[in-house]
């Protein structure tokens, strides 16, 4: 395939992504795994290293992963042609929003269609976490034997950070330096 026939193809597969991840960030996660099993552009490995990297950098996690994505197939210039992709749907639908807002806001066939919407886009966002789970979680998984091979450091991470996550004045410390204690953790107990 051609640069220019890979690039547009990234290009429509994010606008795809912007188009349809209704609820941000963490609505992009079933498309991003789609393009895994789709495409050779990553693995679910290199997923689950974009969200790691993707939730440490400032930034929406749906930008910092397209941009990331991009780069991963294409270098600097697919980083840019992705996230413009991502992003370009929302512009496009803000601007008709803003014309037509009144009208818009009020109308109850768009209110009864965001109800529905919004649990929708929940599940979604559910069967990635489970997934992302799954891979972060779990060293293997063999679907013809149905076994599991947990890796008890990383179940054990993940639990006492989401017992620490619930303790009150815990949960007024910044993400940032939970990835920061992630980090520290795995290199120290090499994981």
């Amino acid at each position: 395939m051609s640069n220019i026939a890979l690039t547009a193809l990234v290009f429509w597969e994010f606008f795809k992504i912007g188009l349809f991840s209704v609820g941000g960030g963490p609505a992009t996660l079933p498309y991003l795994m789609d393009l895994t099993t789709r495409f050779d552009w990553f693995t679910m490995e290199e997923l689950t290293n974009m969200i790691a990297v993707s939730e440490s950098t400032p930034g929406p996690l749906g930008i910092n992963m397209a941009t990331y994505a991009g780069f991963q197939t294409l270098g600097i210039f697919g980083g840019i042609v992705a996230t413009l992709g991502l992003v370009l749907p929302s512009i496009i639908i803000i601007c008709l929003i803003a014309a037509f807002f009144t009208r818009f806001n009020s109308n109850r066939f768009v209110q009864s269609a965001f109800s529905a919407i919004r649990p929708a886009v929940c599940a979604i966002i559910c069967v990635s976490v489970l997934s992302i789970c799954r891979v972060s979680l779990f060293s293997s998984f063999n679907i013809v034997e149905k076994t599991i091979e947990p890796i008890w450091r990383s179940i054990i991470l993940a639990l006492a950070t989401l017992g620490l996550f619930q303790i009150k004045p815990l949960k007024k410390i910044h993400p940032f330096f939970w990835f920061v204690f992630g980090a520290i953790i795995g290199i120290a107990f090499k994981f």
